[in-house]
């Protein structure tokens, strides 16, 4: 069940499960605020948490807010597609045959079965940009690996809400959002890198950014190019 949490002009959305810890996300693209927290903690700690990090909020906000959005995709013919931060042109072709993609000059040239459902041909197209990831990662890593000098035991690529990559340090293993593979490659090599030295940092304190400005010189001009890319139209659910 979720519960409305007023904090002055804010409204957030509680809601309670059997954790430990108090979770806080800010949803794009309108920037809605969701706290997850344990059954037993009173609403009062729950309202100090939220207002500590009320300015945090707010900036997410604002950065949601002002990002560019690219329009509904509905895969049609001429559509415009990105992948590695190339735009191409959707080139449709029905057979009877199993569905694929492939690149053709500067068209994404995607088959499918006469009469596919919308969702269906962005499940295909999905599943394609999947693979350019899955092809490019291994590389990637283990250069940033020998770079770093700290080791990824697994690796993931995933649909996210609020972030571009991710990790689970105790497990050694990094995330990376699908949509890295319609962005410049070099933001791919930035995510990667930022993840691993995650591996010995998990924060983001100062040790952090000093391994970042010593392994990734350019990190700031890379998060940067990464932040101006449009991002998906889609308004994530919870």
């Amino acid at each position: 069940m979720v519960e409305q949490l007023k904090l002055n002009d804010l409204s957030v959305d509680l809601v309670r499960k059997r954790i430990k810890n108090v979770h806080l996300s800010v949803y794009p693209p309108t920037g809605r605020v969701r706290i997850a927290a344990p059954e037993e903690m009173n609403l009062e700690t729950i309202r100090a948490f939220a207002a500590n990090k009320l300015p945090w909020i707010r900036k997410q906000q604002r950065k949601q807010i002002a990002q560019k959005r690219e329009p509904k995709r509905e895969f049609l013919e001429r559509e415009s597609h990105y992948l590695w931060g190339k735009r191409y042109l959707l080139s449709l072709a029905e057979k009877k045959a199993k569905p694929k993609v492939e690149l053709k000059h500067r068209k994404i040239a995607l088959t499918i079965r006469p009469g596919a459902s919308e969702r269906k041909r962005q499940q295909v197209i999905e599943d394609w940009y999947r693979k350019q990831l899955a092809d490019a990662l291994p590389s990637i890593i283990v250069r940033w690996e020998k770079v770093i000098g700290a080791t990824v035991s697994d690796w993931q690529v995933r649909k996210m809400k609020t972030k571009w990559g991710s990790c689970i340090p105790q497990n050694r293993k990094i995330i990376v959002n699908l949509e890295l593979a319609k962005k410049p490659k070099e933001c791919l090599e930035y995510i990667v890198a930022h993840e691993i030295v995650h591996l010995i940092e998990p924060t983001h304190n100062d040790r952090f950014k000093s391994m970042m400005n010593l392994y990734v010189p350019q990190w700031k001009e890379h998060r940067k190019v990464l932040n101006r890319i449009p991002v998906s139209h889609r308004e994530w659910s919870y």
